[in-house]
């Protein structure tokens, strides 16, 4: 308890899935968070079981793609606490379509969201940090942004620039104590990928390709998530932590 006393975080895409977990995880370890994503009525079921539980949070809808909305969360998050110390780029979405299926509409969605969004977040927040004297910015990739899969090449390419653009920025940064660390999930049972694991053949192979014989949770993403964010990690900047239950040991 208390690895993240005194901090403010912002987490996005925190309504379900991995950034509940984080958010959760954060509040009962000190931090002050700061919740976006689109859903409003589950992004307040977030708020208030960190009430609840004694912790301190506010939900704010966000479209991570749009500037504007960075804007507006960064200055209600300085308004209300006055600084940021943490900034973890959750939201993202996923998807399975082939490149000889892929529209430039759908390509571009997924860039915007899981890449602008990522860059976004870092231009906005970056200058606080600075003037703060430093901070953590903790990136959610996959292992998709460390090794080639097939079916899914938009999503494959906007990890892998998730996972080149944080290196980029901790090299850019550390000079002002800003450390930037990219986070690898495998196969991890979220909300997202209910559909795909109710499949039992499917959800066969995919414990197939993870040497831990089960899923991940999000609770599992979360620790590594929380390490990288808190003081521990101080000397840790520029690297990727896959969490995969040792697929990409393979």
């Amino acid at each position: 308890m208390g690895r993240l006393t005194g901090k403010v975080a912002i987490i996005t895409g925190a309504a379900g899935g991995m950034g509940k977990a984080d958010a959760v995880l954060f509040a009962r370890e000190g931090a002050k968070v700061v919740i976006t994503d689109l859903q409003q009525d589950k992004l307040q079921e977030v708020v208030q079981e960190i009430l609840d539980a004694g912790g301190e949070a506010v939900g704010l809808i966000q479209n991570v793609a749009e500037e504007d909305d960075w804007v507006r969360v960064v200055e209600e998050t300085m308004t209300k606490f006055g600084k940021i110390d943490i900034l973890v780029n959750n939201a993202g979405i996923s998807t399975t379509v082939p490149f000889l299926d892929t529209t430039v509409e759908h390509w571009n969605k997924v860039m915007a969201i899981n890449v602008t969004g990522t860059f976004l977040g870092h231009k906005h927040v970056i200058p606080h940090m600075i003037a703060g004297g430093g901070g953590s910015i903790v990136n959610i990739s996959s292992i998709a942004g460390l090794t080639g899969g097939s079916g899914a090449g938009p999503y494959t390419a906007s990890k892998g620039a998730v996972r080149m653009l944080t290196k980029a920025a901790a090299i850019d940064y550390a000079q002002h104590h800003i450390r930037v660390n990219s986070v690898h999930p495998g196969y991890i049972a979220t909300p997202m990928t209910a559909d795909l694991f109710a499949n039992d053949q499917m959800k066969q192979w995919f414990l197939s390709q993870t040497p831990l014989p089960r899923l991940g949770n999000p609770e599992d993403i979360a620790n590594g998530v929380l390490f990288l964010a808190s003081d521990e990690s101080s000397f840790i900047t520029g690297v990727e932590l896959p969490i995969d239950g040792g697929y990409y040991a393979k």
